[in-house]
């Protein structure tokens, strides 16, 4: 068939029977059309596809005009960290749970993928968090986060204290199990649970949201996103095991006196969505949102 997407590349969740299996359906179904498809190694292992070719992530970001994820939003965030950088387009097919970044169903999944492969989509670009982590002025760890950069301690339960610095403001500081930093997408992940505000995918904007704060007045607060946050750690805080966590796959160690700058990625996601996807609409399935009345 024709289409833009010359190179397909298949990205799954590893050790998951229903997820294997559509891979392999997707797979067998994508040769039909004469496309070339490329197939993440880790998973592509476990599919028994003899004649596929399997590669690293970084090189599927080399060589694909599109990505399909099958499994949850964990495993098209983890997808994202690193296709962002190449800005290839992506698409999901959900074999989690709640599925807010993965619209195509498993069991029907033909249709309205030969649409999109024909140019029948729509597209949407969701920005990233590049959080790094600062030791006595230099540069000590940093990653990116497509949901959300979170200070935390590394036992539960922990209070910890810190200032809070907006574009080098002093904005406040806290005695909280820690700050969760969200972005548009993250805004219904972690941040929801934590009584953060839902904010829309359009938004260039960000939301900070203290955890279980020692204080009846703190609330979460929407700043812009390409404002600098910086958190600074109490020097004299008796926890020393802090963590920044992004996505909440990737950790890196925070000591007290550090600084965390969280600032916006110069990467965006590339997303992918059939033609006529309606985020109110998700929302509304997702969070079991009440129907029409009249």
């Amino acid at each position: 068939m024709e289409t833009d997407f010359n190179t397909i590349a298949l990205i799954g969740k590893p050790d998951h029977k229903g997820a294997n299996q559509t891979l392999v359906a997707l797979y067998h179904y994508l040769q039909q059309l004469g496309l070339n498809i490329v197939i993440e190694r880790r998973v592509g292992e476990q599919l028994g596809l003899e004649q596929a070719e399997l590669l690293e992530m970084v090189e599927l970001g080399e060589r694909a005009d599109l990505a399909i994820v099958v499994g949850g939003d964990g495993n098209m965030l983890g997808a994202a960290r690193v296709l962002a950088r190449f800005d290839v387009a992506v698409v999901g097919v959900n074999r989690g749970n709640l599925g807010f970044l993965t619209d195509l169903s498993p069991d029907s999944f033909e249709q309205p993928l030969e649409r999109l492969l024909a140019g029948d989509y729509q597209t949407e670009h969701r920005f990233l968090l590049e959080a790094q982590v600062h030791r006595h002025g230099q540069l000590k760890a940093s990653n990116t986060a497509m949901n959300e950069a979170v200070l935390h301690p590394g036992k539960i339960a922990h209070m910890i204290e810190f200032e809070v610095y907006i574009n080098g403001h002093f904005m406040y500081s806290q005695r909280a199990d820690g700050m969760i930093v969200a972005t548009p997408t993250g805004s219904t992940a972690y941040s929801l649970s934590a009584g953060g505000p839902i904010l829309t995918p359009n938004l260039n904007a960000i939301t900070l949201v203290p955890m279980f704060p020692h204080t009846l007045s703190c609330r979460p607060i929407v700043i812009d996103a390409d404002a600098q946050v910086k958190l600074v750690v109490a020097p004299t805080n008796k926890t020393e095991q802090m963590l920044i966590s992004c996505d909440g796959h990737v950790s890196l160690a925070v000591q007290p006196g550090d600084e965390i700058h969280i600032n916006k990625s110069p990467y965006r996601l590339k997303l992918l969505h059939p033609r006529g996807h309606n985020y109110f609409e998700v929302l509304r399935s997702k969070l079991g949102w009440g129907s029409r009345l009249f």
